[in-house]
C-alpha cells in the first residue's frame, strides 16, 4: 500500500490496546486500522510492542508499516501506516500464540497502563480495549479480576458499570458477573433506584440530553401480579415510581420479552437490563459484531470489544475485526463527549 500524507491532521487520538498478545486482539487491531485508515473521525493509536503488529499483520497478509513512537507528541499521519507506542514490555521475543503466558499477561497489563495514563492526561480523547486473558493477567501478578476493575484502580474509581451499545441503542446491567441466583438476591428498591440513576446519568453523558429509559422486568409477563413472582411489585415497580416522581422518564417493568423489541422501535434510548444473560442475548443475537461495550463511570472514554482472546484461531489470520472495528468506530463518535465523561465522572 502506498503511503501518501493524510490530510486529517486534526483528529482526536484513540489509545487502542490489542489485549493478550498471543490472542486474536492484535490482528484484529491491525485488521480494523488499516481498514479505516485515515477516514475515521479520529486517530488510532496502537499502544504494545511493535513487532506484535507486524507478526499479527504478517500473518493477515497486510501489507501496511508498523511505526513505533515514544512520545504522545504524534507525528504526521501517512496512509498505509499504522502508529504503535512502543511499551517496551515484550522487545522482539515472539510468544507462541493461543497459549496462557505471564509476559503476555505482563504486556497486557501494560498496555492498559500506559493508554490509561495517556487519556488521564488528556494526550488522547479515550481508550479502545481489545481482549485480555484473565489467568494470564493474573499469572504475571495482576490482582485484578479484569479490564473494569483495573481501569478503576487506575483512575481512582470505585464504582464503574457497564452500557452495551448496538446500532446506536444502549442497554444497562442492574447486576454485574455474578450467578443468576446471586443476582437475584441483589435486587432491591434502592438497589434499582441507583442502576436507573447511573443509567439516566450515562444517557445524557452520551448525547440523550431528554433520556427515556425502560426497566426490564425479571420473571414472564413482568411477574403476572404476583403469579410468576414478586420481585417486580415488591422492588422494580417502588423504584420506578420513586424515580418517576422526580422527573425522569422512565418506564416499567417491561416484560423482557418486548422490552428489546420496544427499544429497536425507537421508543426508548436505553434499557436496564436486570442479570448479564438478559442484556446480552438481545444484543448480540440482533448484532453480534457491532454491539461493543463502554465502561461508565470512569473519567476517561473507554469501548471495549466484548469477546475473548479466542485462542484457539489466533495467529490464523481469519479472526473477525467486526467487533473491533465497531467498539474504535464507537469511540470515534464518542469521543466528541470526552469533555462531558470528565465533567461528569472526574474528580
Amino acid at each position: 500500500m502506498p503511503e501518501t500524507n493524510s490530510p486529517r491532521s486534526d483528529r482526536p487520538a484513540l489509545a487502542v490496546t490489542v489485549g493478550d498478545p498471543v490472542g486474536i486482539g492484535p490482528e484484529i487491531t491491525v485488521r480494523t486500522l488499516s481498514e479505516v485508515g485515515t477516514t475515521a473521525s479520529a486517530r488510532g493509536v496502537v499502544v504494545a510492542d511493535p513487532a506484535v503488529l507486524r507478526r499479527a499483520a504478517a500473518v493477515c497478509g497486510l501489507d501496511v508499516r508498523i511505526r513505533a513512537l515514544d512520545s504522545w507528541d504524534l507525528p504526521e499521519e501517512r496512509d498505509g501506516v499504522i502508529d504503535c507506542f512502543d511499551i517496551g514490555e515484550l522487545g522482539e521475543t515472539e510468544l507462541p500464540w493461543g497459549t496462557v503466558d505471564k509476559r503476555a499477561g505482563a504486556a497486557a497489563v501494560r498496555a492498559i497502563e500506559v493508554a490509561t495514563r495517556a487519556a488521564m492526561d488528556r494526550r488522547v480523547a479515550g481508550i479502545v480495549t481489545g481482549p485480555i486473558n484473565k489467568e494470564a493477567i493474573w499469572a504475571a501478578g495482576s490482582e485484578h479480576l479484569g479490564h473494569t476493575e483495573m481501569l478503576g484502580a487506575l483512575t481512582g474509581v470505585t464504582r464503574q458499570n457497564t452500557m452495551f451499545v448496538v446500532r446506536g441503542k444502549k442497554i444497562f446491567f442492574a447486576t454485574r458477573h455474578v450467578s443468576l441466583r446471586t443476582a437475584l438476591d441483589q435486587v432491591g428498591a434502592d438497589q434499582q433506584v441507583a442502576a436507573i440513576e447511573e443509567a439516566l446519568t450515562a444517557l445524557r453523558v452520551f448525547g440523550h440530553d431528554e433520556p427515556r429509559l425502560a426497566v426490564a422486568a425479571i420473571n414472564p409477563h413482568g411477574g403476572e401480579n404476583g403469579a410468576f413472582g414478586t420481585e417486580e411489585i415488591d422492588h422494580l415497580v417502588p423504584a420506578v415510581e420513586r424515580v418517576r416522581t422526580a422527573g425522569a422518564d422512565v418506564v416499567g417493568p417491561v416484560p423482557a420479552d418486548s422490552v428489546f423489541h420496544q427499544l429497536l422501535q425507537d421508543r426508548y434510548d436505553g434499557v436496564l437490563s436486570q442479570y448479564h444473560d438478559q442484556g446480552h442475548i438481545a444484543a448480540k443475537t440482533f448484532d453480534f459484531d457491532g454491539t461493543i461495550s463502554v465502561t461508565v463511570g470512569l473519567p476517561i472514554l473507554r469501548t471495549s470489544v466484548d469477546h475473548g482472546t479466542a485462542f484457539d484461531i489466533a495467529g490464523t489470520g481469519v479472526a473477525d475485526p467486526g467487533t473491533m472495528r465497531s467498539a474504535f468506530l464507537h469511540g470515534c463518535e464518542f469521543s466528541h463527549f470526552a469533555d462531558r465523561i470528565r465533567a461528569e465522572y472526574g474528580s
